[in-house]
């Protein structure tokens, strides 16, 4: 048996505008919201807000805090599109030798990830 869809899940501070800057520089749409949680999604990628205002910040928990690794078609279009939007774009597009071209985004809350393209069949 596989897993399949997965949802990530954060714990923010200030929920409205952590929402506000993952609709607005990421791209994402709002789907859902009730106390305390916003539902977001950008293609398969889905994503929980927990409004945690008392949580340890992220940027105390150490430099491998890195919560997803998400696949796109064109990495270097979405670069463009969120840096462009204010994005803090921690390691720009590069390629890489395990065959990915990869980049690393910051929130402003902290959390990190990284956006990829597979590139191991271009030559």
């Amino acid at each position: 048996m596989s897993f399949a869809n997965p949802e990530y899940v954060l714990a923010v501070p200030d929920l409205a505008a952590s929402t506000a800057w993952w609709c607005e520089v990421m791209g994402f749409t709002l789907s859902f919201e009730a106390e305390g949680w916003s539902f977001l999604s950008r293609g398969g990628f889905a994503l929980r807000l927990g409004e945690c205002p008392d949580a340890i910040p992220v940027q105390d928990l150490g430099d491998h805090q890195f919560f997803a690794f998400v696949f796109v078609e064109d990495v270097d279009a979405v670069h463009r599109e969120i840096a462009a939007k204010g994005a803090q774009i921690l390691v720009p597009p590069r390629s890489q030798p395990w065959g990915y071209r990869e980049m690393a985004v910051r929130t402003p809350d902290g959390h990190r990830f990284m956006v990829a393209q597979d590139v191991s069949d271009s030559a």
